[in-house]
């Protein structure tokens, strides 16, 4: 092994190392985080954020398959901007927060894809209903910690989210997009 070589395989080690340990059953950093949703109402695209939302990570990049992650989102966070739209989406025929304040997605492994594409398997749960999901995710990594970005689109109508009134009003797929952060574990 010549000591370019053994130099880059340290370099790699450490680096994975860093990984392993940044990511490792951490809290996410709901500052640094977002969690969207976008969708199309009378033609034009909407994208509002969830203001609320909490969770844990444990990923190590040499272990995917062992990866597990809980996010638990605020359902009446859900913010369009307006009190008014803010209001009416938090009814019965929306999320109906009265009865189903949190929606929460629970990955419970994770596919590596290449470079640092994964994709996460596991379940959506939101008003009452749950969905097996498989989603894409981009990990990195800096000093501050390590992030997770992806997107994946859901039907609104799977899980009730406004009546047959808004079928030809708001668009059925809903692309849940999300950023989340989670600091190095000390």
């Amino acid at each position: 092994m010549t000591g370019k070589t053994l130099h880059r395989t340290a370099a790699l080690a450490a680096l994975l190392l860093t990984l392993g340990a940044a990511a490792a059953d951490a809290p996410v950093n709901a500052a640094k985080s977002s969690v969207s949703a976008t969708f199309t109402q009378m033609k034009v695209a909407v994208d509002a954020p969830f203001k609320q939302f909490r969770g844990s990570v444990d990923f190590d990049p040499a272990k995917p398959a062992q990866a597990k992650a809980h996010i638990e989102i605020d359902t009446a966070s859900f913010d369009l901007g307006d009190e008014d739209y803010n209001s009416e989406v938090r009814k019965a025929a929306w999320f109906d927060t009265a009865h189903f304040p949190k929606a929460s997605f629970d990955a419970t492994g994770v596919k590596p894809l290449g470079g640092a594409r994964y994709e996460a398997s596991g379940t959506l749960s939101l008003k009452g209903k749950t969905q097996t999901l498989t989603v894409p995710v981009t990990f990195k990594t800096d000093g501050d910690g390590s992030s997770f970005d992806g997107a994946v689109t859901i039907s609104r109508a799977y899980f009730n989210i406004g009546d047959d009134e808004w079928k030809d009003t708001v668009a059925d797929p809903v692309t849940v997009k999300f950023h989340i952060v989670v600091s190095p574990k000390h």
